[in-house]
């Protein structure tokens, strides 16, 4: 080895620096599970004529979700608003949590690909008697079969969870919600396309 600096330590060992060798001693990489993932991230945000904390009492506990997204919710392990909490609605875990928000994630599953699907709800103060309900969803749609289908299936996304952000200011600004269009049905009554 040539041209290798030497270092003498304190308790007489040497270190051996060989910067060439460094580059080359790194691990091989690993290849991913989705060899090029397309994440995508829909931010959706909605105002509340209500202050932040009153909106997030109202509507911000994990299973609240059943409410104003009606579909049935349960929380199947841990408690509703701790850590590792999952509820039934696709078996979400908990991740992350503040005093006015919370995130989600799905988990892997055998039977699809993984996306890597986390959500974050938050209640967000804009003046002392007014806020905004903002929902991100952040996952991974390579594994779609084109970019039509990509584009579809964001707009899916958005469009149900517009409804659901619409639904959470109708709550929290204390009225309630009109009957529930039957499952499959677009909001206007007719049915999916």
């Amino acid at each position: 080895m040539r041209n290798v600096p030497i270092k003498r330590l304190a308790a007489g060992a040497i270190t051996i620096v060989c910067f060439a060798h460094i580059v080359n001693a790194q691990a091989p990489a690993v290849p991913y599970a989705i060899p090029n993932p397309t994440y995508v991230s829909i931010p959706m945000e909605i105002m509340v004529n209500r202050p932040a904390a009153e909106v997030w009492k109202r509507v911000g506990k994990y299973c609240d979700i059943g409410e104003w997204l009606r579909i049935p919710c349960t929380i199947t392990h841990g408690k509703d608003g701790e850590f590792g909490a999952v509820r039934s609605v696709a078996n979400e875990v908990l991740v992350g949590k503040t005093e006015l928000s919370y995130t989600y994630t799905q988990p892997v599953r055998t039977d699809r690909p993984y996306n890597l699907y986390h959500g974050t709800l938050e209640a967000r103060p804009v003046t002392a008697t007014t806020s905004k309900l903002v929902y991100t969803l952040v996952y991974d749609n390579s594994m779609l079969a084109d970019d039509a289908a990509r584009e579809r299936d964001v707009a899916q996304r958005k469009a149900q969870f517009t409804q659901a952000l619409q639904n959470m200011k109708i709550l929290a600004e204390g009225g309630t919600l009109p009957p529930a269009p039957p499952r499959g049905a677009q909001p206007d009554g007719r049915g999916q396309r």
